[in-house]
């Protein structure tokens, strides 16, 4: 594993160890590496939902309703999760 010297501001440290003190991690690297898991899953859907509207704006103009394209949109999102 590879290991990092990182600084952060007061109200940033306070914050991370108050998470500690709460038993939320055991340590400050159990957090960080929580927090940046978090960041990587969350770029992925923005990434995933840039994609689909990419495409959605590439293919054009549809005559389904707005309650059709709502349940095809659940139907598709439900899958990709």
């Amino acid at each position: 594993m590879a290991r990092q010297s990182i600084s952060f501001t007061e109200p940033n440290d306070n914050w991370l160890k108050a998470q500690i003190e709460n038993k939320e991690y055991s340590s400050k690297s159990e957090l960080v590496n929580d927090l940046i898991r978090q960041a990587r899953k969350q770029q992925a859907q923005i990434d995933w939902i840039s994609s689909k509207l990419e495409r959605a704006e590439k293919s054009g103009f549809t005559t389904d309703s707005k309650e059709q394209i709502l349940a095809q949109s659940k139907f598709l999102l439900n899958d990709q999760l």
